[in-house]
């Protein structure tokens, strides 16, 4: 298999090009790619991730994400999600639009304090979209009901190898893990996390559907609020800013989705889950370094798995 990098990408192309690496996280090879006609992304799916430990996920992830972007688009404001231009099957990559020059993930204006709510509501408000145009829907669930990769890269990483090391709160993760395989309720994004959205003006663009199935969709709930809540934990003068995030993001996606009385509970047990994770899972928060800061949110986190409150928004009070 053709191995992509920014030195080959003219190559492969077989044309003239300015190549910029992107940052691909530690899955996938993102590129990209200017030419005298415009811009443009390729990206390719690691077998292999670029972590310390032992990490694999099956390649062919990678059409997955661009079946979802084909099949989401119509149900989505325009320009929410990539295009696909074309893709390389055999070289498990493919080709997407770009977004604007210059916009900016909204983690990295999260950690600079910029706080926008109106962006926190887009994020609520297309999630809450995508859970509505595949509720209940057996096509969808057809098309991605398989959760082998979500398995690999996220419940096996985050909750398995997080469970191996704190033994006093493996039964929760376990049922944890029994209760979210039978939930089976519409698409999951799987990295819903503020690194996946770029922010142009007032418009967002979601990007990263590598994970997607169908599947709980309290875990994209869970794991967007949780991202707020690390940084609560990180910039402690911002806490107030990372709150009313949450809250708009929180309510916009209550009155998009279709009902469900399960919800909120269940994105609670994920919570307390993924932020124990984010500390001593296989993927930790790389700005959470001081060992006095990840004991902190590990005693937090253990309190919350062990006594959640009965709404979300209580855990950023």
């Amino acid at each position: 298999m053709f191995e992509l990098d920014a030195g080959n990408a003219a190559a492969y192309l077989r044309k003239p090009v300015r190549v910029r690496e992107l940052g691909g996280g530690v899955s996938n090879t993102v590129l990209l790619i200017e030419d005298g006609a415009g811009r443009f992304v390729l990206k390719q799916a690691l077998g292999k991730l670029r972590v310390e430990q032992d990490w694999f996920s099956e390649r062919t992830r990678i059409f997955r994400e661009a079946a979802a972007l084909r099949l989401l688009a119509p149900h989505l404001p325009p320009g929410a999600v990539p295009e696909v231009l074309f893709e390389d099957r055999d070289n498990c990559l493919f080709a997407m639009t770009a977004a604007p020059d210059g916009a900016p993930a909204w983690k990295s204006q999260l950690l600079e304090g910029v706080a926008s709510e109106e962006t926190a509501q887009q994020v609520g408000s297309m999630l809450g979209l995508i859970f509505r145009a595949s509720w209940e829907k057996p096509e969808w669930e057809r098309e991605f009901g398989d959760q082998t990769v979500f398995d690999q890269l996220r419940l096996d990483p985050y909750y398995r190898s997080t469970a191996a090391r704190h033994p006093e709160l493996k039964p929760r993760f376990e049922r944890l893990l029994e209760t979210t395989a039978r939930r089976r309720c519409c698409l999951v994004h799987g990295d819903w996390s503020p690194k996946n959205f770029l922010v142009s003006g007032r418009s967002v663009m979601a990007i990263d559907f590598e994970v997607i199935h169908f599947g709980d969709p309290s875990f994209d709930s869970a794991f967007l609020l949780n991202h707020l809540l690390l940084k609560s934990f990180y910039r402690p003068q911002w806490r107030d800013r990372y709150r009313a995030l949450a809250v708009r993001f929180w309510e916009t996606l209550i009155a998009t989705m279709p009902p469900a009385d399960w919800f909120e509970q269940a994105t609670l047990e994920h919570l307390g889950c993924l932020l124990l994770a984010r500390i001593d899972g296989k993927s930790p928060a790389e700005y959470i370094q001081a060992g006095e800061l990840r004991d902190s949110i590990r005693s937090f986190a253990a309190r919350l798995i062990t006594r959640p409150p009965a709404r979300v928004l209580e855990v950023f009070r």
